[in-house]
């Protein structure tokens, strides 16, 4: 009589054909962000920091169903860092390259965010008084992390919030819109350790565009 496969085997199988994340590709030239973002910066922050993330995110999750699988419940717990961290760079910079556009392709006008222009407004008094109030917060961070204006659907307000290292918005509970990198390596090599000028030149790069579409889909319908 043949034995019976382990429980196990399943999910193991699942697991072997699960696909994996992968590095998206840039919506622009790595030069295009320039002057405000310079190639080099954004040769190194793609190509490698976010490809890193992809990979150990990968790694992580691998050793998470071999774990799983196995239930090894205190293998599971102890990966949870590793696929929070990787997970979350990964989740972050995917926004970030779609959240920035050369100038010649509309980077930098807010014409192209009616609405969401129209609620900065209302909460902050101008998008110029937004600017600096989003610049002070996310200048302030200790260490890396990122600036956020994100979308509260309990109160169908704006929000600005920080995040620290690679943690996603969505820990706020809040809809991510725009997010401003402000780990050193994405503006060191240009504006070296002083955070608030690149904070103030990555305005003229901002894909408004793109984040009326997120608004657009954040919202009730």
């Amino acid at each position: 009589m043949l034995a019976r496969a382990p429980r196990m085997l399943p999910a193991m199988r699942r697991f072997s054909t699960a696909a994996k994340y992968t590095l998206p590709d840039l919506p622009y030239d790595v030069g295009a962000l320039e002057p405000a973002i310079s190639a080099e910066i954004m040769t190194i922050h793609h190509a490698k920091h976010h490809n890193t993330y992809v990979t150990n995110l990968n790694a992580a999750l691998d050793k998470y169903a071999d774990a799983e699988a196995k239930r090894d419940v205190a293998a599971m717990v102890a990966l949870q860092g590793a696929i929070k961290f990787n997970g979350g760079g990964h989740v972050n910079h995917s926004i970030f390259w779609t959240n920035l556009a050369p100038t010649a392709s509309g980077g930098g006008d807010a014409s192209h965010a009616p609405s969401v222009v129209g609620m900065i407004e209302k909460q902050w008094g101008s998008l110029d008084a937004f600017k600096t109030s989003f610049n002070a917060q996310t200048a302030a961070i200790q260490g890396s992390g990122w600036g956020w204006l994100g979308y509260d659907a309990a109160s169908s307000s704006l929000k600005v919030a920080t995040c620290a290292n690679q943690d996603p918005l969505s820990m706020c509970g809040l809809v991510p819109l725009l997010g401003i990198d402000v780990w050193e390596h994405a503006y060191y090599l240009q504006y070296k350790n002083v955070r608030p000028d690149y904070l103030k030149a990555v305005w003229s790069v901002v894909n408004w565009k793109n984040v009326e579409e997120r608004l657009a889909h954040a919202k009730p319908k």
